[in-house]
């Protein structure tokens, strides 16, 4: 399907999406802050500015969209069928990103969670693995 959008029109919209405090952010950090936990957000000075910092336990957890980050196994993770080249490039950077990330994380001794897009659908889920996760 071809785009709608001008060339021009597509930068402008995609400009527009903001990396930060996005709605399933906002959403998992209200899940940790009705669990009782306090945290730190976009610390700087840890490898890839993670979403949420938990430094009392020494956990960081990433927020991923689920396009943006080309969750494997869902529908949403799938590269667009314009472009295929170009997105497929860009993607694939932020996945190995991610993984860099993680890998340099784990190496100064913390611990990383990933909670994606998807798992927000099933609240009562999420809660449940993020309190096996922090091992409460």
């Amino acid at each position: 399907m071809a785009d709608i959008f001008t060339p021009e029109k597509r930068s402008q919209i995609m400009a527009s999406i903001k990396s930060g405090n996005t709605k399933p952010e906002l959403m998992v950090r209200s899940i940790l802050h009705r669990m009782g936990f306090r945290f730190r957000l976009h610390r700087k000075d840890l490898p890839g500015r993670p979403d949420i910092v938990l430094a009392r336990h020494r956990t960081v957890i990433f927020v991923h969209g689920c396009f943006w980050h080309l969750h494997s196994g869902c529908r949403e993770g799938r590269l667009p069928n314009s472009r295929r080249e170009f997105w497929s490039a860009k993607l694939s950077a932020n996945a190995l990103r991610d993984v860099r990330n993680a890998k340099a994380l784990e190496e100064i001794g913390w611990r990383v969670i990933t909670v994606w897009e998807c798992e927000l659908k099933d609240r009562a889920a999420l809660v449940d693995r993020l309190v096996r996760e922090l091992n409460l």
